[in-house]
């Protein structure tokens, strides 16, 4: 009879152990739910395995010119990669800010196909990317069209030698880089949609304006106003690409940017070269027009861009453009797939200024100081005979 009682004590310790350890999970459960995550993050969400792990395969040229097989994906397949969204614990810290400009399209349990993920990535290509190449196009138009001004009677005209044009070349570059910081917290502030087409509207102008040139001071303002507008434009343009874009679809489009300088800078050259041949007509040299005809070229793109470039992916429809260029579906698609691969773009709005706290941990970041030094290098072999390669040629005869 005395072992009866014992043997319900035992059970009864056991209870209240069991009781104990569902009361700490239950309390466990509801400190994250006081944390008051977003309705759409579950703290009891399995684990999904229709999400994809590998990360994509980066598009390699070697691979191309080789024409080494490329990894092919069933159409109809989930293209969903797992992130931090998919960890209870780990979504809540990541989560967008509540004024995240496309916060009411991100949707963490939402999952998409290949096929749905390339025919979105095409239509962004041809309505983003392209006109983004357009504006890059019109940037390098306007930055060489001084050594194409060579080869016509620029510096005899403006009563200048070498050294005047070496100096016009030497404050050009200073002010274009001393633009660069300045030109990007603008555009984070004003958002590049805004601060691009103004940058684009405001060279164009001075490009055109130096039809009037009357010698060197003259020269030499209209080089330091073209550095600062043109100062940072490259970056503001990064910046927006990656809003559409994932850290593995932008390298490449950024490599098809500068290959298309060259291209730009040889169909500028057949431009130049039937430009120039206006000189005498009303009186002026082939040189002034040039300047004028690709200014006002490029602030005819300038205007376009204010209409040809939306904030954001689901900011797209306008009174101009009432459909926008997505449906709903791929509003969804285009914003949840860029959060999984960065979530830290959440992290701010797009009309959101940087704050000197954030600048001066990216200034600190020293990985990245190996990047800036190729950065202010890399251009030094080529730019030599792009300045000069044609006014060389000319003294030759």
């Amino acid at each position: 009879m005395s072992s009866q009682p014992a043997k319900s004590e035992k059970d009864s310790s056991a209870f209240d152990s069991s009781k104990e350890e569902k009361d700490s999970k239950t309390s466990s459960t509801t400190d994250l739910s006081d944390l008051k995550l977003p309705a759409t993050v579950t703290t009891t969400k399995a684990k999904d395995d229709t999400l994809v792990d590998e990360e994509p395969t980066p598009f390699r040229w070697t691979n191309w010119l080789l024409r080494k097989p490329v990894q092919k994906y069933d159409p109809d397949a989930i293209s969903t990669r797992r992130s931090v969204y998919d960890a209870p614990t780990l979504a809540e810290y990541y989560w967008p800010k509540s004024d995240y400009e496309n916060i009411h399209r991100f949707d963490p349990d939402a999952r998409w196909t290949y096929g749905e993920e390339q025919k979105l990535v095409r239509k962004i290509d041809w309505k983003v990317m392209l006109w983004a190449a357009i504006s890059f196009s019109a940037l390098n138009l306007d930055r060489g069209n001084l050594s194409q001004a060579n080869t016509d009677n620029i510096l005899p005209d403006l009563n200048m030698n070498t050294n005047d044009y070496n100096l016009g070349n030497t404050v050009f570059r200073l002010a274009f880089l001393s633009a660069e910081l300045p030109s990007q917290l603008v555009s984070k502030r004003l958002g590049p949609d805004v601060w691009i087409p103004i940058q684009m509207c405001g060279w164009s102008i001075v490009t055109a304006g130096q039809f009037w040139l009357t010698g060197r001071t003259s020269f030499l303002l209209c080089r330091a106003f073209l550095g600062f507008l043109q100062g940072g434009f490259i970056p503001d343009l990064i910046l927006y690409l990656s809003y559409f874009y994932t850290k593995n679809e932008l390298p490449i489009r950024l490599s098809l940017f500068w290959m298309s300088m060259n291209v730009c800078s040889i169909l500028a050259s057949f431009l130049a070269f039937g430009v120039l041949r206006m000189r005498g007509i009303l009186g002026k040299a082939g040189w002034r027009w040039l300047f004028l005809v690709e200014g006002l070229l490029t602030l005819c793109i300038g205007i376009a861009t204010f209409f040809k470039m939306p904030p954001g992916p689901t900011q797209t429809k306008t009174w101009y453009r009432p459909k926008g260029w997505f449906t709903d579906r791929e509003e969804v698609i285009a914003v949840s797939r860029i959060l999984r691969d960065d979530p830290s773009k959440g992290d701010m709005h797009n009309r959101e200024a940087l704050t000197l706290r954030l600048l001066w941990k990216a200034i600190l970041d020293y990985d990245l100081w190996p990047l800036y030094i190729i950065g202010l290098l890399f251009g030094i072999p080529a730019t030599p005979p792009a300045q000069y390669l044609t006014l060389s040629l000319r003294n030759m005869g």
